[in-house]
């Protein structure tokens, strides 16, 4: 063990982060083989290989652009804890972002470090909670779930959480937000193959995207 003098915060979250992300990992890697093992099944090993060879490719490129631009919006920690909980663009971000904003901290501090995991923690908590809540009262909540009436507010949510967002983020710097705003409404207007499942890759897309205009913007002394 170190010496605590010289053992910071961020040594206890790297090394915590480290020790649950690679534990979650091996849990997840196990369970299929332990299922299989215990009922004597083992997958068709050529069509999983021909299966990955499909998907595997696009979803390590997602990964990797996800891990550039997530970390530097949610911290180490709360990256540690988002990439292991999932369901980052949905929920993780906003909550971080939102916290982040409230506090009027930059995550780059090591209180903006505390008040996103902290905040991603709580978001986790609570989704947690409501699923196990609505998996116990989803019988006796169906006809109120499924009426058609709630319908419209349902498919709202989600646009209002972001758009609430959006004004805050969009006010501070507008230049900014412009091109990438564009890019979006352009390509979810004119390409019909994108849709709410494409948000994992158009998300990395519009930042680097925004990246390279903002950069652009800078050279020519416009921002």
């Amino acid at each position: 063990m170190k010496n605590n003098k010289n053992y910071s915060y961020m040594d206890s979250v790297h090394r915590d982060g480290r020790i649950w992300n690679i534990a979650v990992m091996i849990v997840l890697l196990l369970f299929p083989l332990v299922v299989g093992f215990i009922f004597s099944a083992a997958p068709d090993w050529l069509g999983l290989g021909l299966g990955l060879a499909y998907t595997a490719p696009m979803y390590w490129a997602v990964g990797i652009v996800e891990v550039i631009t997530f970390i530097p919006m949610l911290g180490a920690g709360g990256s540690y804890l988002s990439f292991v909980t999932g369901n980052i663009s949905n929920l993780k971000l906003p909550c971080a972002i939102n916290a982040l904003e409230n506090a009027k901290l930059d995550v780059k501090s090591e209180e903006g470090e505390i008040i996103s995991t902290v905040a991603i923690a709580v978001s986790s908590i609570v989704t947690t909670v409501i699923i196990a809540l609505g998996v116990l009262l989803i019988a006796p909540l169906d006809p109120i779930l499924s009426n058609p009436v709630l319908a419209p507010a349902f498919d709202q949510m989600l646009p209002a959480l972001f758009g609430a967002l959006g004004v805050a983020l969009i006010s501070k710097n507008w230049k900014l937000a412009i091109a990438p705003v564009a890019l979006m409404l352009v390509l979810f207007i004119f390409v019909p193959a994108l849709d709410s499942s494409s948000v994992g890759i158009m998300v990395p897309v519009g930042v680097v995207f925004t990246i390279a205009v903002s950069r652009f913007l800078y050279k020519k002394g416009l921002i």
